[in-house]
């Protein structure tokens, strides 16, 4: 499938800040899953600098501001040719060991819970394949945790996501990612786009998921809030720890006033 990618971000500040530094996760890498036609990444408000690929595999653009400014304009756009592999991640070149995906974070943190759902799912799958108990891991999580707007935010950890059993995708990743993790299989999150016909609003623009790495296949991505695995609909953009380590935009802004940040993200099936 033929897709077309509109990412806008738009940074407004009450009074005009000193300088901004960020670093921009807005490009897709080529891999077997997707083969990108045409990309632009622009700045209104500010320049770009080096860009780089990062160990993750990721391509990382800089971007600076030195100047007073009161508002930055980051747009994405371009067309990509997207593949359905069964949610393996294939041809993504990256040096890092998978088994540095092991680690914890704060939003991954353990719980009672987190660890009762793993053992849960785990002795349910006792003969089962790596492969099998990471599906069942993740089918888990989507049937535990309802998708539900506005009833957590940034800062929500799986295990109150869990808790509370709602949430949106960054919860479901981090709770898939938290579950992996006590199973002993490396886990990370991923950021990216999902295009859907049906205008459902969990399954439209920006989203994520998570990629478990599984023996014999490597990296396979795992969706606990659409209970599926990323097919030929969604766009990769990068990975981490978390949803703040993945962010497509990270940075620094110097000086004390009031930011808010309007994104509009688009994603829509080219004809061919």
């Amino acid at each position: 499938m033929r897709l077309s990618v509109s990412h806008r971000s738009v940074y407004s500040f009450d009074t005009p800040v000193r300088g901004i530094v960020q670093s921009l996760r807005m490009q897709p890498t080529d891999c077997e899953n997707q083969r990108v036609i045409d990309w632009e990444l622009a700045v209104e408000g500010g320049q770009l600098g080096a860009a780089f690929r990062d160990g993750a595999g990721d391509w990382v653009q800089t971007l600076s501001l030195h100047d007073s400014v009161e508002q930055l304009t980051i747009s994405a756009n371009g067309t990509l040719e997207v593949s359905d592999l069964n949610g393996v991640l294939r041809g993504h070149r990256e040096p890092v060991h998978p088994a540095v995906y092991l680690r914890r974070v704060r939003a991954t943190a353990r719980s009672r819970g987190i660890d009762a759902l793993a053992q849960e799912v785990t002795e349910k799958c006792d003969a089962a394949s790596p492969l099998d108990t990471a599906h069942a891991l993740a089918r888990a999580v989507h049937e535990r945790v309802a998708y539900v707007q506005g009833q957590t935010d940034a800062g929500t950890t799986a295990a109150e996501a869990l808790e509370l059993g709602e949430g949106v995708c960054q919860d479901h990743a981090h709770i898939v990612i938290a579950t992996a993790i006590s199973c002993g299989i490396p886990a990370r999150y991923v950021t990216g786009y999902l295009y859907s016909e049906s205008g459902e609003a969990m399954s439209q623009a920006s989203h994520a998921w998570a990629e478990l790495h599984v023996t014999d296949l490597g990296w396979v991505g795992f969706d606990g809030a659409n209970g599926g695995c990323p097919d030929h609909r969604y766009v990769r953009l990068g990975s981490g720890f978390d949803a703040l380590d993945a962010a497509p935009i990270r940075g620094l802004t110097l000086g004390s006033a009031e930011e808010q940040l309007d994104v509009d993200v688009s994603v829509g099936q080219v004809q061919q």
